[in-house]
């Protein structure tokens, strides 16, 4: 049996292009399986509803790699289940290295492996590249003065005395809030942390 595979990351992205290149293939609509979300993780319902129709001897046919995932260490563990443990072939339309199909021998799946590891190494790296870049923009941009994070709020100046107040009884909540023009939830967060502070 051949079943197709098609994801889009959001229900307003469009499955058309997908679908016509697995058609195209051979594939009935009836063994189309589509998810409309994230490639983070395999937890999607057709996708498992698929997975559990695949048997030995099955083809899964997909577009591109990243329709299958996009973390590649799962994408290798996904792939070696799928055709080690299920014994069902994969075939990645849009890569012709990818194809592990019977007629290609051991060949085809030795190569097929190869350019997986090879894809996930690149991909770590990328990975890895990105955090450097990002860590190097951020330390220019604090070298420029950039301040990061939510800005500070700045206390007005009778606020202690206010506190005090408050705590003393003397004044009302509503009173305190007026005579600081503060928010109740601010008030009483920056009450919270002066008493921890003191604990």
């Amino acid at each position: 049996m051949i079943y197709g595979y098609a994801r889009v990351s959001s229900k307003d992205q469009k499955l058309e292009r997908q679908m016509i290149e697995l058609e195209r293939f051979g594939i009935v609509k009836e063994n189309i399986y589509c998810d409309k979300q994230s490639g983070k993780d395999f937890d999607r319902t057709n996708y498992k509803i698929l997975k559990g129709k695949l048997k030995k001897g099955d083809l899964l046919v997909i577009k591109s790699i990243d329709r299958l995932g996009r973390n590649y260490d799962m994408i290798i563990d996904e792939w070696t289940f799928i055709t080690k443990k299920i014994s069902c072939d994969i075939v990645v339309l849009d890569m012709n290295l990818l194809d592990t199909r019977s007629e290609n021998n051991l060949v085809g799946k030795f190569i097929s492996d190869i350019v997986l590891q090879i894809l996930s190494f690149v991909s770590e790296k990328e990975r890895e590249n990105i955090k450097q870049r990002q860590a190097e923009g951020i330390k220019i941009a604090r070298a420029k003065g950039v301040v990061f994070g939510r800005p500070k709020h700045h206390l007005p100046e009778n606020y202690s005395k206010v506190v005090s107040m408050f705590l003393d009884k003397d004044i009302t909540i509503n009173q305190a809030l007026k005579m600081t023009k503060m928010k109740r939830s601010t008030f009483y967060k920056y009450i919270k942390k002066q008493k921890d502070k003191q604990q």
